[in-house]
């Protein structure tokens, strides 16, 4: 590999930039209360002191680090980020967090659910911050409208969703954030130079001016990755296919379904050797 690859490599933007953010962004509490306090303008009693982070790291088998949870004035708060592409199937993440949440909740808490004592639990709000275009979406979805016609099931999950609005608040600086990083990555690609540039012009607009200019390294850091291992990744996947495909064509050329003048047509991630070595262990 050249210097010049590698150092293309280093300074690839990672895929998941902007849920790295999400996170390092509200699990700091100054910001995490301002996030509070645009959600519920109303409390005026809530502090740093009063939140407890929750966030799940790991839910089931996939990490989801773009949700945040936290538990204030015994509500428990749960925002789902939806990103640019919108889905429905949002609300199945929002169900598996809670339950999620909960089940830790009872254990940190000490509280035995299979006990005939009633537990105590948090009141569940639940949120999505939806960063592309708001367009025709609805303002609030919910499981049973969604995927059985409004049929009276037996659980629901409702959530409200928050779309870009003309406010200061930090939720919306966020969603600005990162409509701003997409317009760079469709200039300069997911490379460095649409990192640099998504934060100096959020700074300009006084879009999260205080958490870049106070974590502007970090933040960098955090949006990059380096590009090998997403190419060892892509590496690994092209080895498994290429040896399915080897062992697919000497079982087809074995049962006489192709010929080896056919093998290429076939299966064309196989080269000239593959199908000589193909045609030696057929016969």
């Amino acid at each position: 590999m050249s210097d010049d690859t590698k150092q293309t490599h280093k300074v690839m933007a990672k895929r998941k930039a902007k849920d790295s953010v999400f996170l390092d962004l509200f699990q700091n509490k100054r910001y995490l209360l301002k996030l509070y306090r645009t959600l519920h303008p109303e409390d005026a009693t809530a502090t740093e002191d009063s939140l407890t982070d929750v966030t799940i790291t790991n839910v089931m088998t996939d990490n989801l680090y773009n949700d945040l949870g936290f538990i204030v004035n015994n509500k428990l708060m749960i925002l789902v980020e939806a990103q640019s592409t919108w889905t429905v199937n949002i609300l199945v993440r929002v169900l598996l967090y809670l339950a999620q949440s909960y089940h830790e909740y009872f254990q940190r808490t000490c509280q035995d659910y299979y006990k005939s004592r009633k537990v105590k639990m948090p009141k569940p709000e639940l949120y999505v911050i939806f960063t592309g275009n708001k367009g025709r979406k609805p303002d609030k979805i919910s499981l049973s409208k969604e995927f059985f016609e409004d049929a009276d099931i037996d659980i629901e999950v409702k959530a409200k969703v928050i779309y870009e609005s003309d406010t200061d608040d930090i939720i919306n600086q966020y969603i600005i954030f990162c409509k701003v990083f997409n317009e760079q990555t469709k200039q300069h690609g997911m490379t460095q130079k649409a990192v640099t540039e998504t934060i100096r012009i959020c700074k300009d607009r006084n879009v999260l001016r205080e958490y870049l200019a106070q974590r502007e390294k970090e933040v960098v850091t955090i949006m990059m990755s380096l590009f090998y291992e997403e190419q060892i990744m892509k590496s690994f996947i092209k080895s498994e296919r290429y040896d399915v495909a080897k062992e697919k064509a000497l079982l087809m050329l074995q049962n006489g379904k192709i010929t080896v003048d056919e093998i290429s047509k076939f299966f064309p991630e196989l080269i000239e050797s593959d199908i000589k070595e193909l045609e030696t262990e057929a016969m």
